[in-house]
């Protein structure tokens, strides 16, 4: 009776050690969320309406990937770099810019390389591709081809012969009793004079200083023909030296027929002029003796991603959504602004643009603006003396002198 009891005991123990070792758990998985994602986008006030379309379409197309939460806050561009390397901790995880920033914006780490660069230099033209470069490292995304100036003139007074000198705009502008204008207060336009004349300015090695030859006394040309030149403009009664403001103004009422601006105004100007609203690239004009073609500073709007984000991965993908095919189009639809994008700068839309093909024609003539901070003040002094006819009769070589020396002041 008792080894039967026991064969029983040790039967139980068994069963109970087989079940307690070999049995395994049913496990159900957790509800697991989507990760939280929260972005900051800065961009300018007019792309507001543009930017909050185009976040909605990338939070669709990645629905269910993630919990987005995505902010567009208005940053202008031109202060961007500044804004955000005061606190990069704090600053956007993907931020609208100029193209002259991206150099001290990669030097201070700010911008990490572009891990699939090939591809993003496949869709975009090669002038954006270089704006976007530093060291030969890709650090931005191409937005726009369209940061540069060319010119507008009314069909109804200037015609297409002599919109291509700008001699004979003055002409036309001096016997309708209107105006040509130009804002000879920037340096950035007061560029176009000296820019296929062999006389040289950019920046040195060094990436912050300028060299400048804008007062060379050898050559074909030299700085005091320049001035020369424009002085004689200047004294056209068909010209007058205008902010960009001013000059939307003048063709809203009237008082401006032709003037040099960029396509940030092309809206205005055709609604306008209408059917009269004409565009071409940047006329010559006389100097020494020749015809000069008029320069120009160009550059493009690039998208950048803080290497501070949270989360640079969507902050990636975010800033190759907003600049994909699809949204450069609707960016020149909705804004008229011109593409990088290859694919919709060959597109019809873009061929049947005035200003857009006017801009295309003249980046023949430009090239991208790599300047350093003491280049803007000098030469916008010396414009503004020439533009009012060098009331003070000071030497045009002492002029062109001081204004080389600072611009290339250490």
């Amino acid at each position: 009776m008792g080894k039967i009891i026991c064969r029983l005991l040790l039967g139980f123990l068994c069963s109970a050690a087989f079940m307690g070792c070999g049995r395994t758990e049913k496990t159900t998985p957790e509800n697991t969320r989507p990760q939280k994602v929260e972005l900051v986008v800065w961009g300018a006030e007019e792309d507001r309406e543009l930017m909050n379309r185009i976040i909605q379409s990338f939070q669709e197309h990645y629905q269910g990937q993630a919990d987005f939460e995505i902010i567009f806050e208005v940053q202008g561009e031109s202060q961007c770099k500044d804004v955000l390397l005061g606190g990069l901790e704090d600053g956007a995880d993907v931020f609208t810019f100029a193209d002259d920033q991206l150099t001290a914006l990669a030097a201070a780490g700010a911008l990490d390389p572009i891990e699939n660069a090939n591809e993003i230099k496949d869709r975009n033209l090669s002038s954006t591709v270089e704006a976007a470069t530093v060291n030969n490292q890709l650090y931005a995304y191409p937005l726009t081809a369209d940061n540069g100036y060319f010119l507008y003139y009314n069909k109804q007074y200037i015609t297409e012969e002599q919109a291509r000198t700008l001699d004979g705009i003055l002409e036309a502008a001096a016997e309708s009793g209107k105006l040509f204008t130009m804002d000879w207060s920037s340096a950035w336009y007061v560029y176009s004079f000296f820019g296929n004349t062999g006389l040289q300015v950019g920046l040195n090695d060094d990436g912050i200083t300028n060299y400048c030859t804008w007062n060379g006394t050898d050559g074909d040309i030299r700085g005091a023909d320049v001035a020369r030149a424009m002085l004689r403009i200047a004294g056209s009664s068909g010209f007058a030296s205008c902010t960009d403001e001013e000059f939307l103004k003048g063709v809203k009422d009237g008082t401006v027929i032709a003037g040099v601006s960029g396509v940030w105004n092309s809206v205005a100007v055709e609604e306008a002029w209408g059917e009269y609203a004409g565009a071409a690239k940047l006329p010559t004009y006389t100097c020494n003796g020749s015809q000069v073609q008029m320069a120009s500073f160009s550059g493009c709007k690039l998208i950048g991603v803080n290497a501070y984000s949270a989360h640079p991965e969507w902050a990636a993908r975010l800033a190759e959504w907003i600049t994909n095919e699809e949204n450069q189009r609707l960016r020149f639809e909705m804004r008229g602004q011109g593409p990088s994008n290859i694919a919709v700068a060959d597109s019809a839309e873009i061929r049947q643009s005035p200003a857009i093909a006017a801009l295309l024609e003249q980046s023949e003539f430009s090239q991208l603006q790599r300047i350093g901070g003491k280049f803007w003040d000098p030469v916008s002094k010396f414009g503004n003396n020439m533009a009012a006819g060098n009331p003070s009769n000071q030497n045009l070589q002492e002029q062109l002198n001081e204004m080389a020396e600072g611009v290339s002041a250490r």
